[in-house]
């Protein structure tokens, strides 16, 4: 298994959000968190990502404890976007996919593959202020599965975009499952779930 939750448990004060969660994700497999507002989805999301710790049980990464160095392996897609309004598209993009380690020349041609493929093409060189909702989720999706992530971790991934722009995003979601991606993927979008998804873990 490339992800293997393990009995985690989550409180923030009194309240108990997370208790004794255990499943795992496969390489080319697609796992949906489905659960109300409140329900932890978003805080099992952090845990998988290290930007919080759990208080019990543990998260493996293709067969050892989660450690920071897997990061480079993983895209995620927070539901909370992170853009820079004046930044140019294209240069911010380069820009994280570096952080991720990336080269420069390979980090602009899977940019721009994966902007052509998300119909972006014209805005390399708009700021990203100057994008619609759904440009800048697209932009973002771009940005997280740029560097070839074994792990792609999806947060409200739909949130922003029309019917025909939905579409589009589960066909290349399909595309990297079957390329062997594991997706963990959090939405309220129970179709594209359906579509997408192997099983579903109740919060």
């Amino acid at each position: 298994m490339l992800l293997q939750v393990e009995h985690l448990g989550k409180s923030f004060g009194d309240h108990r959000v997370l208790d004794d969660l255990s499943f795992s994700v496969a390489a080319g497999e697609a796992v949906a968190l489905l659960g109300a507002n409140g329900a932890g989805k978003t805080t099992l999301l952090r845990i998988v990502t290290r930007l919080i710790e759990p208080d019990s049980g543990c998260v493996r990464f293709d067969g050892h404890l989660l450690q920071q160095d897997d990061l480079r392996y993983i895209g995620y897609l927070p539901e909370e976007r992170g853009l820079y309004r004046r930044m140019k598209a294209g240069e911010q993009a380069l820009y994280f996919a570096r952080l991720k380690g990336m080269d420069k020349a390979d980090a602009e041609q899977q940019l721009r593959q994966w902007f052509a493929r998300l119909g972006m093409e014209g805005w390399w060189d708009r700021p990203a202020g100057k994008l619609s909702k759904g440009m800048q989720q697209k932009l973002q999706l771009a940005v997280t599965v740029a560097h070839r992530p074994k792990l792609l971790i999806l947060d409200e991934p739909f949130s922003g975009l029309d019917s025909e722009n939905s579409a589009l995003l589960r066909h290349e979601l399909l595309n990297l499952k079957q390329a062997g991606t594991a997706i963990l993927l959090s939405t309220h979008n129970l179709q594209a779930a359906d579509e997408l998804c192997d099983k579903t873990v109740k919060l």
